[in-house]
């Protein structure tokens, strides 16, 4: 089965070409376009820190006191620990993959490379690869109504009787992502990912402290922490919760991450993974317990609406208006990180490698195409501002096989354990309750979709 070589800097520093005889052993393939220019391998182990922690920590995470209220205290704080536990070990295990697919000369820097050249070629070209990139522009389109609404949040702060309509503020933030779409590569976003690090931790800290400030101060709501709804509603809140919890800690691109280290890449990826679960902790943690703490089984879908009161804020204007500002540049960030899976498959099928990255011929298409699916994901954003809900399916299908599936399978695939282990006992339960939860999820999700289904109108003003 082919795989993907190191670049000729990789190539040196692995020494990965000898002679014998004068002639060349196991010479190297070529690298694509898509990996050479966007996959570049440049970065260090806290440079892959920023980027996991931008593909994680993500304003989702002020869902968790909602996720809280369908699951109780007891129930809320165990699933949130386990999928940190398990997500943390799903994500070294593909790590230890790849560092020993490196070891035998074959690197590979793409998840689709790795389902190919482990499962088979069908996995990789049929279905780990178009799950991967729907999943990626899905959240592209959902980061981008969540950039509008973002936006629409912070207008009707300073102006109550405002006419704008949420269509309008998407398309706003849509123009912000057209310029930041045209970064050359992942690499070139460690700067702007080490400022949205920043950013998860100061609007988590604001969360955080606004709820706290109400918990106290005579606004605060009548707090009961009981599990509402009918047996059958709590049964299928159950499996939302964990489906959202499951989300907030997905990514979907560990191995785009571990590709844009420099090599030699052994032990790189645990010492990102720790920088990235040191924020993970800090704030889905204290957003999470602050957030239900002050408003109980009342916690919406994010802690935000909570903030806003039945009649007016329980916070004042201006730090409602800092915590939202600094939700919207996170989110812009997050947003980029996840363009690029995109960006790397237009490189690979209409840029020249031969060329030069910036040579008009390179530019050219890839200002182009990448324009193009800026727009196109604003367009869908801006007609369906429902589109959480699509999402949601989306991420039962995609997020679970991705994260939490795939890894346990790849791991017992390559390294072989015996059956007797403990380890392949434990990637075996890990990848079938996480199948048991697909299904469950997806109905779930659907289930929810039609009960919303009679507020879905295109270009709704929400």
């Amino acid at each position: 089965m082919g795989t993907v070589a190191p670049n000729l800097m990789e190539v040196s520093a692995t020494a990965s070409v000898h002679k014998e005889n004068g002639v060349v052993a196991n010479p190297p393939k070529e690298l694509d376009a898509g990996a050479l220019f966007v996959l570049k391998s440049q970065g260090s182990w806290l440079h892959c820190g920023y980027h996991l922690t931008t593909s994680i920590v993500a304003p989702v995470l002020l869902s968790l006191p909602f996720a809280l209220t369908l699951l109780g205290w007891v129930g809320g704080l165990i699933c949130l620990a386990l999928a940190g536990l398990v997500t943390f070990y799903s994500y070294n295990l593909l790590s230890l993959v790849l560092e020993h697919q490196e070891k035998l000369g074959h690197r590979q820097l793409r998840f689709r490379d790795m389902a190919r050249d482990i499962l088979g070629p069908g996995w990789g070209k049929y279905f780990v690869g178009p799950l991967q990139f729907w999943i990626c522009y899905g959240a592209v389109i959902a980061c981008t109504l969540l950039g509008g609404q973002s936006l629409k949040f912070i207008y009707l702060l300073s102006n109550p009787d405002g006419k704008m309509k949420l269509y309008q503020f998407i398309t706003m933030f849509g123009g912000v992502t057209l310029f930041l779409a045209q970064m050359p590569s992942f690499h070139s976003l460690r700067h702007i990912n080490l400022v949205s690090l920043i950013l998860c931790l100061a609007y988590s800290a604001c969360v955080m402290a606004g709820s706290i400030y109400i918990g106290h101060s005579d606004k605060a709501p009548v707090r009961d922490y009981t599990v509402k709804g009918s047996a059958k509603d709590r049964n299928f809140g159950i499996f939302n919760a964990i489906s959202i919890i499951a989300t907030t800690y997905a990514s979907g691109i560990i191995p785009e991450i571990q590709a844009t280290l420099a090599p030699p890449v052994k032990g790189k990826m645990f010492k990102g993974l720790c920088v990235c679960y040191s924020v993970i902790v800090t704030t889905y943690f204290s957003v999470a317990i602050s957030g239900y703490w002050a408003f109980g089984n009342q916690a919406m879908g994010t802690v935000l609406t909570n903030f806003m009161g039945d009649e007016k804020p329980l916070l004042p204007t201006w730090f409602l208006l800092m915590t939202n500002v600094f939700t919207l540049l996170q989110v812009s960030a997050v947003t980029v990180v996840y363009l690029q899976p995109t960006n790397e498959v237009f490189e690979k099928k209409f840029a020249d490698p031969k060329m030069p990255q910036f040579s008009i011929r390179n530019v050219v298409p890839r200002l182009i195409l990448r324009s193009l699916s800026v727009v196109v994901a604003t367009t869908f954003a801006a007609m369906l501002p429902f589109f959480g809900d699509i999402m949601a399916l989306f991420g039962a299908f995609g997020c679970i096989p991705l994260d939490f599936i795939l890894p346990m399978i790849f791991y017992n695939v390559t390294f072989k354990p015996s059956k007797q282990s403990l380890i392949f006992w434990v990637n075996t339960l890990i990848a079938g309750v996480s199948f048991l939860l697909v299904g469950v999820g997806a109905v779930a999700s659907v289930r929810q979709i039609v009960l919303d289904a009679k507020t879905y109108r295109l270009f709704a003003n929400m």
